[in-house]
């Protein structure tokens, strides 16, 4: 198996072609061919067919192929989306079916030529590893962005990889001697984000007793990640579109714009096409934000990848002590047999769990659906962590092994000291910034929350 990078094959794979034109209703007469693998259909101009009509949304659906074939998806639009008749969320196109969108009506056909998409011919990038198609398209796109300054949007669903996707892209762009700076749109509470983003002056509201550097200017030269930009307020968000716009920030109670020279990178596990139209996000914000746009593909869509996951997360400092038994190809055929609702993080923890208990697990148990950051009990049982009696070592103390413990006691100990030994240094360092100190850490932002959760850090 190769796991680094190096020619894998073809740098394009095909998928067939297809043209939508609009036989009947606003827009009749108006065709679009494809050159790619989707089409989004809607109102709003940077549609790729634009149709203007007050009952066509402004992101209505959008149709997507690949080797299943062709599917039409609606983006939760005002009248639905129907396909021969028949209102569907996500259907099955065929050559000459007909969608109807509000009183339009569009008939979509296969063309006889295909169209090449292009694929990285690296099974890695950054922090990434993947070889299946479906990563490797992802890579291809990745590779451009790296190389420009276009702000990017990264879509897919949770556990995808979106963070290591942004730290990436920054660690291979002509930013990467810059900072990068990380913040939860998610985790940060409506009254506090404006601040953590632009900063404030002191007196600006009650508790402000500091000047704050805000992470636009503090930044200054570098990245900035965005991550779950749909659970942005929406009174932020035009505020937000200025800095974008005119690339200068004004701290809460001040009168000043400061220039800022930074590149944005914004992620969500949402369709921000759907939250606008249910005006939850603002169409204009999307606009400035998805000039380039990038989905990582769940790991269902690409089970041939977890062999060479699970030898990357193996490859790890510390982890080689626990290798044949995870690497034994009967347990990774276990593995790809699973389906993984978490993704790669859920894949990611229960390795690790594994390795906690120095036992190849079933995964049968994960695979089916049991949230992928709840616990795994010495009882083997699954649940919220039990509260122990056991004293709390300071973060300064020397590990401590007590000698008439199994051993199995024994490690867990040590590994619980040693946690929050270093999560506590980490916050100091990163000044109780979250998020930043995950992406030190090479972690994924919510198994750092259920750790500081565990050992009661703030």
């Amino acid at each position: 198996m190769t796991h680094g990078p190096g020619r894998l094959g073809p740098a394009a794979h095909s998928v067939r072609g297809f043209r939508v034109t609009v036989v009947e209703g606003p827009g009749e007469g108006k065709s679009w061919s494809s050159e790619g693998d989707r089409c989004s259909i809607g109102s709003f101009p940077n549609n790729d067919l634009v149709i203007e009509d007050a009952t066509v949304s402004r992101y209505h659906c959008e149709i997507r192929v690949d080797g299943d074939g062709a599917r039409a998806v609606d983006l939760q639009s005002r009248n639905g989306t129907y396909i021969d008749g028949v209102q569907v969320m996500d259907g099955f196109l065929r050559g000459g079916s007909v969608l109807r969108l509000g009183r339009a009506v569009i008939r979509f056909q296969f063309r006889s030529e295909s169209n090449q998409l292009p694929i990285s011919e690296s099974n890695r990038f950054g922090l990434m590893v993947g070889s299946s198609v479906p990563m490797r398209t992802a890579f291809a796109l990745l590779e451009r962005a790296a190389r420009s300054d276009a702000t990017v949007l990264l879509e897919g669903e949770t556990g995808t990889g979106k963070g290591q996707a942004a730290a990436s892209i920054h660690r291979t762009s002509a930013r990467a001697d810059r900072p990068f700076m990380v913040v939860d749109c998610g985790s940060i509470p409506a009254n506090l984000l404006e601040s953590e983003l632009f900063g404030h002056e002191k007196g600006a509201f009650t508790g402000a007793e500091s000047r704050r550097i805000g992470v636009f200017e503090e930044g200054d030269g570098g990245t900035i990640f965005l991550d779950e930009i749909g659970e942005m307020p929406l009174e932020l968000q035009p505020k937000l579109l200025r800095v974008l716009e005119n690339r200068e920030v004004r701290r809460v109670g001040s009168n000043t714009f400061k220039p800022v020279n930074v590149r944005v990178i914004a992620a969500t596990n949402r369709d921000l096409r759907a939250e606008v139209n249910a005006g939850r996000f603002r169409s204009d914000l999307y606009f400035r934000l998805a000039v380039v746009r990038i989905e990582l593909p769940p790991l269902r869509r690409r089970p041939e990848d977890i062999p060479i996951l699970v030898e990357s997360f193996l490859s790890s400092p510390g982890l080689e002590d626990h290798t044949e038994r995870f690497r034994a190809p009967e347990f990774l055929g276990q593995l790809q047999r699973a389906a993984w609702p978490g993704n790669v993080r859920e894949l990611k923890n229960y390795l690790e769990r594994c390795i906690v208990f120095d036992e190849a697990i079933p995964p049968t148990v994960e695979a089916g659906g049991i949230d992928p950051t709840s616990e795994i009990r010495i009882d083997g049982t699954s649940g919220p962590p039990q509260r122990s009696a056991r004293r709390t070592e300071p973060p300064g103390a020397l590990l401590e092994i007590d000698l008439d413990m199994p051993l199995g006691e024994a490690r867990r100990m040590a590994v619980e000291q040693f946690e929050r030994r270093y999560l506590s240094g980490l916050l100091e360092r990163h000044r109780g910034r979250v998020s930043q100190a995950a992406a030190a850490a090479g972690i994924d932002r919510v198994y750092m929350y259920k750790l500081l959760r565990r050992y009661k850090l703030k």
